[in-house]
């Protein structure tokens, strides 16, 4: 399904070959080779249906490095879509080996271990996150993965529910709606 771009917009970048490495909140390609790319429409329909893994791959903001020693540090809140997994810090294009190990626990915990199983993976638009995270799970052998470039925000534009969302455990059993 074609991403269908706003009147005056560039084109989208062509896809890479390998991870986007930086700059991650920038346009995104319109493609993800070996997945379906989904619209808030289609991504809205799979999640009705039930049976659909999300996992939501937004990173969580750092401590601010110039806070005062002893000042309590209070992640802000993140709404996603219901339902949905938050396997933080999984976008990234490098990943050390114990994010890698969380990211793949996470997706096996969300598919029940079936590399069929269909997967929704999104972030927030014009998010690159998302993107290197489909890709991981492409790379990780799921065969049913779902790519919606539009996540959180084009949810939310559609009028769909958001909820608070906290971040999946290491080694969580939790799993998509």
């Amino acid at each position: 399904m074609p991403l269908l771009l706003p009147a005056g917009a560039a084109e989208p970048p062509p896809e890479p070959s390998d991870y986007r490495m930086d700059a991650y909140r920038a346009p995104v390609p319109a493609t993800l080779q070996g997945a379906r790319v989904i619209d808030a429409a289609a991504a809205a329909a799979l999640w009705k249906a039930g049976g659909v893994a999300f996992i939501d791959v937004l990173p969580r903001p750092p401590r601010p490095s110039n806070l005062p020693a002893g000042t309590v540090w209070r992640d802000p809140p993140h709404s996603s879509i219901p339902g949905a997994v938050w396997l933080v810090n999984t976008g990234f294009g490098a990943l050390n080996a114990e994010t890698e190990a969380y990211f793949r626990a996470g997706l096996a915990a969300a598919s029940r271990g079936d590399v069929n199983a269909p997967l929704v993976i999104f972030c927030q638009r014009a998010c690159w996150m998302s993107w290197n995270a489909a890709k991981r799970a492409l790379y990780d052998g799921y065969r049913n993965v779902s790519w919606f470039p539009d996540g959180v925000d084009g949810w939310q534009e559609a009028g769909l529910p958001l909820v608070a969302l906290e971040p999946a455990p290491a080694g969580s059993r939790q799993s998509g709606q």
